[in-house]
């Protein structure tokens, strides 16, 4: 009995080793090389622009920065970023709650009278993946 709890626990750590997922994300369009980049991917709904899965905060090259995700399930995700011009560790915004910053989101998606929404944001991971969006 121990040896088959053994072998299977064996084959279900190999399975979950196998779904691990890498995507890479290229943002470009950056303004300028000053401050850095804040890049967030979020897993759902609910927690998208709130609490991010994973995040990273990056130097910007050339106009533009390139994260890695690495140790991802197969699934549904989202990503925002902005340009933290002048380091100050937040995306500023106005007395309305609109950006001072520039910013991007997965799918460039863009909201209208409101931040943009999950479902325009979204993406499948199935497979590693390279994606590319715009700082607006």
């Amino acid at each position: 009995m121990k040896k088959l709890i053994t072998s299977l626990l064996l084959l279900l750590c190999l399975y979950a080793n196998a779904q691990s997922l890498t995507l890479r994300v290229e943002i470009t369009g950056f303004n300028s090389n000053k401050g850095k980049a804040f890049v967030a991917l979020y897993n759902s709904e609910k927690t998208f622009l709130s609490k991010p899965l994973k995040g990273k905060i990056e130097e910007i090259k050339n106009n533009k920065v390139v994260v890695v995700f690495e140790d991802l399930s197969p699934g549904v995700y989202a990503i925002s970023s902005f340009h933290d011009e002048n380091n100050n560790g937040k995306l500023d915004k106005n007395i309305f709650g609109i950006p001072k910053e520039d910013y991007a989101i997965s799918n460039n998606a863009k909201g209208f009278m409101s931040a943009p929404k999950y479902h325009d944001a979204n993406f499948s991971l199935q497979e590693n993946k390279s994606i590319s969006i715009k700082i607006q």
